[in-house]
């Protein structure tokens, strides 16, 4: 039976010569591609959930009269959570491509042309973080970058939604004139929770929204190549 090639270390057998280099190379590449594209896929099917469910919930309480506001209160709580889980998704997806980023331009790149400047000791941080994987971006910069592209919009067209369900709770016709702002905190109070408190609320979660999304961070690793708003 004849020996595998290749320079052997234990049982395990490591490129020998720069061809085999290359095709183990090429193949790492392609696997931390389709790991990128995987965690990718499932960003977006999160963000389909949460266009879905904005729909249903607007359907639901928009078409009839019967509905209550608090029925776009418990959507905002649910985007509010599908939020959290594609921030999370994100950081996992950002860690896959902060790892095909380098290679593509430490190597690759050299390899189209030989003038560009290496990352020094890009292999050593590669390899570092294949045997201890961190994530590249905090879960606060996740959330501030998956608001701005996506959720700030979903959580205004729920804002401008609930007010308007609590302006005209019964879409009898009423002008806004006719509604005082006593008859507005009234219409916004749920059960034996007052307006005042439901209004307190909204106005909080909706300021947090406003900071989270227009907190900006500064650019470091990846996100200083280009790539900040992917």
């Amino acid at each position: 039976m004849q020996e595998p090639e290749g320079r052997e270390i234990g049982r395990i057998y490591f490129p020998s010569s720069p061809g085999e280099f290359i095709t183990a190379f090429a193949h790492f590449h392609r696997a931390e591609i389709a790991r990128m594209a995987g965690w990718r896929d499932r960003i977006d099917r999160t963000t389909n959930w949460a266009i879905t469910l904005v729909a249903a919930m607007l359907s639901v309480s928009l078409s009839t009269s019967n509905a209550h506001h608090s029925v776009l209160m418990f959507a905002m709580v649910l985007a509010f959570f599908l939020l959290m889980i594609e921030s999370r998704r994100y950081r996992f997806f950002d860690v896959y491509r902060s790892r095909v980023r380098r290679l593509e331009r430490n190597y690759y790149a050299k390899l189209f042309d030989p003038s560009v400047k290496a990352e020094e000791d890009w292999q050593s941080i590669m390899a570092a973080d294949l045997v201890a994987p961190t994530f590249v971006m905090s879960m606060a910069e996740a959330v501030s970058r998956r608001l701005r592209r996506n959720y700030i919009w979903i959580f205004l067209i729920l804002l401008g939604a609930w007010a308007l369900k609590v302006t005209f709770p019964s879409f009898g016709g009423e002008s806004p004139a006719a509604l005082t702002f006593h008859d507005w905190i009234k219409n916004a109070g749920v059960g034996h929770v007052s307006g005042w408190v439901i209004s307190a609320i909204i106005v909080v979660f909706y300021g947090w929204i406003v900071v989270a999304a227009l907190r900006t961070y500064g650019r470091r690793g990846e996100l200083a190549h280009g790539d900040a708003h992917v």
